[in-house]
């Protein structure tokens, strides 16, 4: 192998590492437990997710936010605490 082939080699290796190495990285996950509905908490959802935006995390490009509702039935908060969070590998999610 040229020298110069193997400057190539090794500049390409050294650009595609961190690439790679980002493709890898499994999405954070954030779970938001809520004993009322959705209905009734679009203005506390907007600004949570623009804070979330402010710190560099925006939903479905970077970060995925579970969401599980009581409908105002707090006696059900225990059973919605069970329920696990999907934990897949999908950069995009």
């Amino acid at each position: 192998m040229k020298r110069r082939e193997f400057i190539t080699l090794l500049g390409g290796a050294a650009v595609a590492w961190p690439l790679a190495a980002r493709a890898q990285q499994a999405t954070p996950v954030i779970g938001y437990l809520e004993t009322r509905s959705p209905d009734t908490q679009a203005d506390r959802l907007r600004a949570f997710r623009q804070g979330l935006k402010d710190t560099g995390y925006v939903e479905g490009e970077n970060v995925r936010i579970e969401y599980r509702w009581a409908e105002n039935q707090v006696d059900r908060l225990p059973m919605l605490e069970q329920i696990p969070v999907e934990f897949t590998h999908n950069p995009r999610a």
